[in-house]
């Protein structure tokens, strides 16, 4: 048995050494887990199913739900380790229900013999049908097995009703760059790393930082190409160069927190605003290729839907809207797609600042003090005692005449003769000012 056990080791040890960089550096405990505070303090939901209530571990179903790289399999791997329990890992893009039950029979004769435990963790569960996920079920409901599930997409969509209610659903947040940091120094100097065989310049970590984009796998796999490649030339250091020339992928210049980040969203708004799509596009895609929070974007462009183009193109702002939706629903990098859709969309689409233009000048006069009281026949009639203060008497309701328009005042005093929307003639803002037009005629309001 010696020397099978003395075969095993080194071959244990040999496939540790060609594992990926983000493999052999995977934390072992959750003091080494980077990031996700909000889900590792004291007492947090998963600290107590490591240690257990007093102490005893407590079994309990997990779904983990966040980006790429956000550490939802290292969880599995610490969680399991922690507890002692046997491990197992499936893929729902490469294995099926034939595979599931095999686990589950295989847990349920462990657990029966020995009293040992099983972990499966089950990555890209929402890859998985209806049926596929009911076959879970039973193992989760008689605990022969501690489902930890994986999904990067909304698990209110995409997991079945019953298994995410006999689960503890735990949200995982992107990295900081202070959390890269961390795990990239980690990389360079431990020995299940590079083991300080290489550094790397300011300037390619500020770059290998934009990459990563809160993505721990996206970091380290490019750390560990860069490194590679230095090594082969005879460096001692990984340049910017050299990182690039690594990933394929050219250094940004923009720094998400200073003037750079500014001008560059100014510079998209202002191309979206001047109609040239293709300028708007480089911008947008300096932004993705930096690492700007896709929801920063989204916002942006929701604003710009209203403020320059408004109701020359009523559809923009559902379109911007959508935008911010699909970004949240989605996350990059397939949420690129959905904000080039709006910025095209906006771009092309007619241009009218008069709504901002419209609610701007009303502010401006709220804040001179022309507001005045509210004329008594609008005011509420609703509640006892109204009616004895003349509140709402001489209102025409709209819907009892003709063409649903009243020629009655509306506007306070102060302000009865103020124009605040000033349509244009663009797109569908043509039909607004004609409908404007006979509106002001109908209220007796066509003088200027």
């Amino acid at each position: 048995m010696e020397p099978k056990s003395l075969f095993d080791a080194v071959a244990r040890e040999t496939e540790q050494a060609r594992a990926p960089l983000a493999v052999r550096m995977r934390p072992r405990t959750l003091e080494e887990v980077v990031g996700q505070r909000h889900l590792l303090g004291e007492g947090s939901p998963l600290r107590r199913l490591v240690a257990g209530a007093d102490g005893v571990t407590a079994p309990a179903s997990l779904i983990l739900w966040g980006p790429p790289g956000t550490g939802k399999t290292t969880l599995a791997y610490v969680i399991s380790a922690a507890t002692q329990r046997r491990f197992v890992e499936l893929s729902a893009v490469t294995h099926g229900v034939k595979e599931v039950r095999a686990v589950m029979e295989e847990a349920r004769r462990e657990l029966g013999m020995t009293g040992r435990e099983t972990v499966l963790f089950l990555d890209e569960v929402h890859r998985f049908s209806k049926a596929q996920q009911d076959s879970l079920l039973p193992g989760v409901e008689n605990r022969w097995v501690t489902l930890i599930a994986a999904t990067t997409e909304n698990p209110y969509f995409s997991v079945v009703g019953p298994l995410l209610s006999r689960s503890l659903l735990l949200t995982l947040e992107p990295l900081a760059d202070e959390d890269i940091r961390v795990l990239v120094d980690r990389a360079l100097t431990d020995e299940r790393g590079l083991g300080g065989k290489v550094g790397l310049a300011e300037d390619a970590y500020e770059h290998l930082l934009r990459i990563a984009g809160g993505d721990a796998r996206r970091a380290l796999t490019a750390l560990e190409a860069a490194a590679g490649a230095a090594i082969s030339q005879g460096e001692a250091e990984i340049t910017l160069q050299t990182l690039e020339r690594a990933v394929n992928r050219a250094a940004v210049r923009y720094d998400r927190d200073g003037d750079q980040h500014y001008d560059v969203v100014s510079a998209l708004i202002k191309s979206i605003r001047g109609s040239d799509v293709d300028a708007a596009l480089h911008y947008l895609a300096r932004m993705v290729e930096a690492g700007e929070d896709p929801r920063f974007i989204a916002r942006r462009l929701v604003i710009l839907a209203s403020e320059d183009i408004g109701l020359a193109d009523p559809t923009a702002l559902q379109t911007a809207v959508a935008a911010m939706q699909a970004v949240q629903f989605v996350g990059l990098p397939e949420a690129r797609i959905n904000l080039a859709q709006a910025v095209i969309a906006l771009a092309l689409a007619p241009k009218s600042n008069a709504v901002i233009t419209a609610i701007d000048a009303a502010i401006a006069d709220v804040r001179r003090g022309l507001a005045g009281p509210v004329p008594p026949h609008l005011r509420d009639a609703h509640y006892p005692g109204a009616v004895r203060l003349g509140h709402g008497a001489g209102y025409r309701y709209p819907h009892d005449e003709p063409g649903g328009i009243v020629a009655q005042q509306y506007a306070p005093d102060a302000v009865k003769d103020r124009r605040y929307y000033h349509p244009t003639r663009h797109g569908a803002e043509q039909r607004y000012a004609d409908v404007l037009d006979r509106v002001r005629r109908a209220l007796g309001r066509d003088g200027s």
